[in-house]
């Protein structure tokens, strides 16, 4: 074959496996079938191979060409990717209208156009072009640092890897995944066994981040294009005067642009919008949180101009959380590992924002009692910061008089033996709590606990292979996993000789884990991180833990009565303590590692949240302990920096309501005096 057919060939099928990858992937209408994609797609691999002087970087077989990375690289965005202010009511919103329009009018320009769109439930990415070729794509993080994902971001067949014209621009995007993609996704886990992904923007968050782009090119994620970032939408260097233009101008280059929207003039017409977009929730192919209203005008933008971390031309308006009526059929029962019954509610599947929800969360049963909540109700269900579904309140009206009263338990559901009701229980009520120490359930959950990531950090040791360990009589409790051996647990159904190495290997490597993180992992009941930490710094060895009075653990910060009582209470069982001892004996550091570095976060105390964009949290927490600060989970007014990544929510909130100085990372590690360079 002469060499000008071999390429002709070569260009030919490129854009016909192009055409039906995008009528497969993006418009979801195949006009092949799978095998004869499969051919043509073989074809093109086998020519490629053979003539690799015709290399393309932008042909489809490049879409899911990568090794696995073992790292995403760090990117330092060209444009900083500010977030946007977030109103909550229309009151806000009209506030924020009147404000803008007041300062445009000032500078003579009256009538301002709108653009008001659904705010799509994803991850913000920029897409990099030089000379019509995509070369990069990163996520935002924290607007000035991201993480290099091109690889995954040519898994998108949405997102055109040539331009029709050799410009060279930024844009900036949201990764979504589609609901029927994501509800295939969860279809097929259910039927493998495995656990179901959250909710569609989870899930794409996650997809986007999987180090092998074959993982997340099943994952068929979709993007729409809603800013130019940077360069020249076309090849004579003109500027677009409008958003409406430059998303006409982005649509003629080949990118998916933000569907749902509308340019509007008047507030009554914006409000109005925004109110139809979230009636229209439900029917859209994607999930959405809100409706962002931006300024048409680039003239006007340059009038209203930016603020410290977010354009004061345009803000999202946040719809509050979606809630649905459906029927409460059961209340499940589940032990923890302090012997706590939680109530679950079984409900009547209902779709509720963005996942098909059939369990709610009922907290506890002063919870049921307050609410009047009885079996059979038609209940209203939310989910708490689109999360966590939870019960507000039966709709009493809807009754029929079939329903039943809910029972509180006497016997726990694990082992049979009696509950009690405990007082002491520092939540949001009273808790009801299995009295036996020996209970199947809270073994099970406190053998988690003391292998999960915050605790010992035993890689490999999940729910699963505790059971297993359990019901094979290897182990009774925590101090019989250092006793384990290889041969021991490969033997098991569904190990082998490398998943049982590697196991025994993360429980020795645990054993370095330090004083702090034993005592959380120990489970004493109300001791969570900050107070283990407390306790560590203390007392410094756990064998000085044993002796701790409760007058010494009250002078210990935020430590009240009920906290040491229950730090005095476990250590007075003999059983406890002969459980430490064999801890110690097992070769476990029981002392505390942790160094303070100085004292210039001395009285202060932090909030974390959101994901930063190159610390742990947990990384973040110790640094601020090494520095005489505190760490908090919530944020209150005695919070004096909140330390602010992606995706941060209510407490992020919390902190500009309560005017709580809100900094990210490179500011963190400033204070801290590391240099990020």
């Amino acid at each position: 074959m002469e060499k000008s057919d071999i390429l002709k060939e070569l260009e030919g099928l490129r854009a016909t496996v192009s055409y039906h990858a995008r009528k497969y992937y993006v418009e979801d209408a195949p006009e092949i079938s799978d095998y004869d994609y499969d051919m043509l797609y073989r074809r093109l691999l086998e020519l490629e191979a053979a003539h690799p002087e015709y290399a393309d970087p932008t042909s489809p077989t490049h879409r899911v060409g990568g090794a696995p990375l073992e790292k995403f690289k760090k990117v330092t965005h060209a444009t900083v990717m500010n977030s946007l202010s977030d109103v909550f009511s229309y009151e806000e919103l009209t506030e924020y209208y009147t404000r803008a329009t007041a300062a445009l009018a000032a500078a003579d320009v009256k009538d301002a156009a709108w653009s008001v769109e659904a705010k799509i439930d994803g991850l913000s990415v920029s897409l990099v072009y030089e000379n019509g070729i995509l070369v990069r794509g990163a996520t935002r993080g924290d607007g000035v640092t991201g993480e290099d994902v091109t690889q995954n971001i040519k898994t998108i067949f949405s997102i055109p890897l040539r331009l029709a014209e050799p410009l060279t621009l930024t844009v900036r995007g949201e990764v979504y995944m589609p609901r029927s993609v994501f509800n295939s996704i969860n279809a097929a886990r259910e039927a493998q066994g495995k656990a179901l992904l959250a909710n569609p923007r989870n899930a794409a968050a996650g997809s986007l981040r999987q180090l092998d782009p074959k993982i997340a090119a099943e994952r068929r994620l979709s993007i729409f294009v809603f800013n130019l970032q940077s360069g020249s939408l076309w090849l004579d260097g003109r500027a677009a005067v409008s958003h409406a233009e430059s998303l006409a101008r982005l649509a003629e280059l080949g990118f998916p642009v933000i569907e749902e929207r509308r340019t509007l003039t008047s507030l009554e017409d914006i409000l109005s919008q925004i109110s139809a977009l979230g009636e229209a929730r439900d029917s859209l192919a994607y999930d959405i949180d809100g409706a962002v209203i931006k300024l048409d005008s680039f003239e006007g933008r340059a009038i209203l101009g930016e603020g410290t971390n977010t354009p004061k031309w345009a803000v999202a308006y946040k719809y509050p959380p979606e809630t649905k009526p459906t029927k409460l059929i059961d209340i499940s029962l589940a032990v923890g590992r302090t012997g706590v019954l939680t109530p679950t509610a079984i409900l009547e599947p209902v779709r509720l924002a963005g996942t098909t929800v059939s369990r709610a969360t009922l907290h506890n049963y002063d919870f049921i009692s307050e609410k009047g909540v009885m079996l059979g109700d038609t209940v209203l269900v939310r989910k708490a910061g689109d999360i966590i579904p939870e019960i507000v309140a039966p709709i009493k009206e809807l009754r029929t008089g079939a329903e039943r009263s809910v029972e509180i338990p006497t016997v726990c559901p694990s082992c049979g033996e009696s509950v009690r009701r405990d007082e002491t229980d520092t939540g949001d009520g009273a808790a009801i709590r299995c009295t036996n120490a020996a209970c199947p359930a809270q073994l099970s959950r406190s053998i988690e606990h003391f292998a999960s990531k915050n605790a010992m950090n035993i890689e490999g040791l999940g729910p699963q292979i505790v059971e297993l360990l359990l019901s094979e009589g290897l182990i009774r409790d925590v101090a019989d996993l250092y006793s384990l051996k290889a041969e021991d647990v490969a033997v098991l159904e569904g190990m082998g000789e490398l998943s049982a190495s590697n196991l025994i290997s993360a429980i020795e490597r645990s054993k370095g884990a330090g004083l702090e993180r034993l005592i959380f992992a120990l489970g004493i009941r109300n001791i969570g991180e900050v107070a283990s930490a407390a306790l560590a710094a203390k007392y410094r060895t756990l064998e000085a833990c044993f002796d701790a009075t409760a007058e010494e653990l009250c002078s210990i910060e935020d430590f009240g009565a009920v906290t040491a009582e229950c730090v005095t209470d476990f250590f007075s069982h003999s059983s406890n303590v002969s459980l430490c001892k064999r801890l110690i004996d097992a070769g476990l550091l029981t002392e505390a590692v942790a160094k303070q570095l100085d004292d210039r976060f001395a009285g202060k105390t932090f909030v974390l949240t959101g994901t930063l964009p190159t610390l742990k949290r947990s990384e973040a927490a110790a640094m601020i302990k090494e520095r005489g600060g505190k760490s908090a989970g919530s944020v209150s007014k005695k919070t004096d920096f909140v330390v602010a990544g992606s995706d941060a929510g209510s407490k992020l909130t919390k902190a500009q309501e309560l005017s709580i100085p809100i900094i990210d990372e490179a500011e963190f590690l400033k204070m801290c005096g590391i240099n990020k360079e």
